[in-house]
């Protein structure tokens, strides 16, 4: 039998506040995007070069974390890779990779001098409109 993984990690900064919706029945769901860097230096030159990569993240049942993510936010997230279609206005298909989060967690106080939250389960139900029974004592808040 064959193995398989998708797994991600990010530790990036939030472009902008979450965006929070809500499913049929009643689940928040949050969409933000989270940039991440890298630099070098190339062989051939002494000046350093940087790149940044944008990724669109999925956190499901975020109500009591969504006040807390915020544009320039520093975050860890771990989750995977999920494809979707679907059809614009016009009729043509489109399709969006996103990262679905299962663990996040706030990194530096409000002077970003350090963690200042526990991982939070933000596990997606298994069809995309189902509940997750999270708690109060599930969120470190």
């Amino acid at each position: 039998m064959s193995r398989s993984l998708n797994r991600v990690e990010l530790i990036g900064h939030l472009g902008k506040d979450i965006e929070v919706k809500y499913t049929a029945q009643g689940t928040a769901v949050g969409t933000f995007s989270i940039a991440t860097s890298r630099r070098w230096k190339p062989k051939d030159s002494q000046e350093w070069k940087e790149e940044t990569d944008w990724h669109r993240c999925v956190v499901w049942q975020c109500e009591k974390l969504a006040p807390y993510l915020t544009k320039g936010k520093q975050i860890y997230l771990a989750g995977r890779l999920q494809t979707r279609e679907w059809e614009d206005k016009g009729g043509e298909k489109r399709w969006t990779t996103e990262v679905i989060s299962e663990d996040l967690i706030l990194l530096g106080g409000a002077d970003g001098s350090g963690p200042r939250a526990a991982p939070h389960p933000a596990n997606a139900p298994s069809d995309a409109m189902g509940s997750q029974g999270v708690t109060d004592d599930d969120v470190p808040f």
